[in-house]
């Protein structure tokens, strides 16, 4: 009792920057679903185009999350975040004056890029603090970061909502400006100037590793954004970089990603699918059906955005419920039960079934958006190499970013042109789908078993 302590505790003046710098990603990815048909109403850019926007972003924040936390790992969290913020600000600025889509979309890439940095640098400094400690980090502290991610993914909607009303769609830009300062200036404040655990030398950068990534990675995305047979040049560039990769990171000496290590981590390797899975049929609902109540229902986008509040309640209570439980296996079981409900009560959804309805599957889908998210992270925070846990953060991103693509294609292969019923049920059909795939891949996931508990003080 006495040795703990004297131990050092954790320093929670980085709370502040690690929340805000965490959440710019998640704001900017959530924001702009109510803001899509005002945009292609305003631009005159069908469904479509504008589903760029969306894709745009995870592109870049799928290839730049592992990068951006290697360079952590190697250099620090401090001169990364300041660059991912003040990146942030400037798109904020191109985006709130863009003339036409083309330049909207470049807005969204440069917001890929620039919130990069702060979920990686935020789990960095977890871990940091507990090799400095002598101690694990609070898992008060790793139950907050996960809570805020998915509360500014929740309110995103209706925050775009309340912002369009006032200001226009261009706003949902514009509010990144002082977003990004505020991070900008709790960084500068409060950020160490280098790592608690200092490395001892900074080694040359895999940039080869690094582009070969970069080409696999891009070139799978545009497949999934494209899924037609003509696209088959880019399954060949996919698979052919993809070798060049591992070749190349089974035989360098200091690896972008190291794939011998990450390759005898099964659970892992695991962790990383499910998040795949998991959120493919979290932001298919998000993007998707909040179209559909738009176009299909008929809300407002204001509107739009209130039918989700339920999804934030519930979700900030079961995240403040299992973020006090041991181990993992139990939250993710009832994320995929509650994933595999939503889907279903959207089967039953027409465009004349009455609001509670609407309310009661807002309400379901809140149970796997408190549950998932928390007990993905903390199962990496766990099974990850600790001197690699800002790209190893960063991956487990990728791999989310990737069930994005494969949500925003399925909504794209879905709807076409318009956001009808029927389009929204052949969506939830494949959902479902991949709600079950999240189960049995928790189900059959032993390892989950042995997960160590969180540390709640």
């Amino acid at each position: 009792m006495t040795d703990t302590a004297a131990q050092p505790a954790f320093d929670r003046r980085l709370i502040p920057p690690m929340l805000l710098g965490s959440i710019l990603n998640p704001v900017n990815s959530t924001i702009i679903a109510v803001a899509l048909v005002p945009i292609g109403v305003a631009l005159g850019a069908p469904p479509a185009e504008t589903a760029w926007l969306v894709s745009a972003l995870y592109l870049a924040t799928a290839l730049g999350q592992p990068v951006v936390g290697r360079l952590i790992d190697l250099f620090g969290p401090r001169r990364l975040f300041l660059i991912g913020t003040s990146l942030v600000g400037v798109a904020g600025i191109v985006g709130a004056l863009a003339p036409g889509i083309g330049v909207l979309v470049a807005a969204r890439v440069l917001l890929g890029f620039g919130t990069c940095a702060g979920y990686p640098a935020a789990m960095a400094l977890l871990r940091s603090e507990a090799q400095r400690t002598g101690r694990d980090s609070p898992g008060t502290v790793l139950t907050a970061l996960a809570v805020a991610n998915q509360t500014i993914a929740v309110i995103g909607p209706l925050l775009g909502g309340l912002l369009i009303g006032v200001g226009g769609w261009r706003s949902v830009f514009l509010v990144n400006v002082p977003l990004a300062a505020a991070a900008f200036l709790l960084g500068v404040l409060r950020l160490p100037t280098q790592p608690h655990h200092a490395v001892e030398s900074r080694a040359r950068l895999d940039l080869p590793g690094m582009g070969l990534f970069a080409v696999m990675l891009v070139a799978l995305l545009l497949f999934l954004m494209n899924l037609r047979l003509s696209s088959w040049y880019l399954v060949v560039i996919t698979v052919a970089a993809g070798a060049a990769f591992a070749l190349r990171e089974l035989r360098t000496r200091d690896p972008f990603i190291d794939l011998q290590v990450l390759g005898g981590n099964l659970p892992l390797v695991t962790t990383y699918l499910r998040a795949l899975v998991s959120f493919t049929v979290t932001y298919a609902f998000l993007y998707g059906f909040t179209q559909w109540t738009e176009q299909g229902f008929g809300l407002t986008p204001f509107e739009a955005g209130l039918v989700q509040i339920p999804m934030f309640v519930v979700g900030m209570a079961v995240s403040a419920i299992t973020g006090r439980r041991r181990g993992v296996r139990g939250t993710l079981l009832l994320g995929a039960v509650g994933q595999i409900a939503g889907c279903g009560l959207m089967l039953l959804l027409t465009g004349t079934s009455p609001v509670w309805m609407l309310l009661l599957l807002a309400v379901v889908f809140g149970i796997p958006q408190g549950a998932t998210t928390l007990a993905l992270q903390n199962a990496v925070y766990h099974q990850a190499d600790p001197e690699r846990m800002g790209s190893s953060a960063g991956l487990l991103r990728t791999f989310g970013y990737l069930g994005s693509m494969v949500a925003a294609a399925m909504t794209a292969a879905s709807f076409g042109q318009e956001a009808t019923t029927p389009g929204m049920h052949h969506l939830a059909r494949l959902m479902l789908g991949a709600g079950v795939l999240f189960l049995l891949l928790t189900v059959a996931d032993r390892s989950l078993r042995r997960q160590p508990a969180a540390v709640t003080a």
